[in-house]
């Protein structure tokens, strides 16, 4: 349980940290890929200890990554759609 205690207190110092950094107001570009870094630390830590990743085998591990890159490049090519189709307006008969 100590365990599980301190990584959810990493993340919480995480989580004061992005917040720290929004009102430093740093460039746009810069604080883009601070946060996105932020996020991934803690995706990764939520994944590996409180998904249990961590104490699987390494072979599941890095078989999941390709799914991944595909779930994200499959999402970069919709979305464009979907927003297309939710700004379009359909008229009645």
């Amino acid at each position: 349980m100590k365990l599980y205690a301190v990584v959810w207190i990493g993340l919480i110092l995480i989580v004061g940290l992005e917040v720290l950094l929004t009102y430093e107001h740093l460039p746009a570009g810069a604080l883009l890929a601070c946060l996105l870094g932020l996020a991934l630390i803690e995706a990764a830590l939520g994944v590996m200890y409180f998904m249990h990743l961590r104490y699987e085998r390494r072979t599941l591990f890095w078989s999941l990554i390709p799914y991944l890159l595909f779930a994200l490049v499959m999402m970069d090519h919709f979305w464009p759609d979907a927003l297309r189709l939710m700004r379009q307006r359909l008229h009645g008969p």
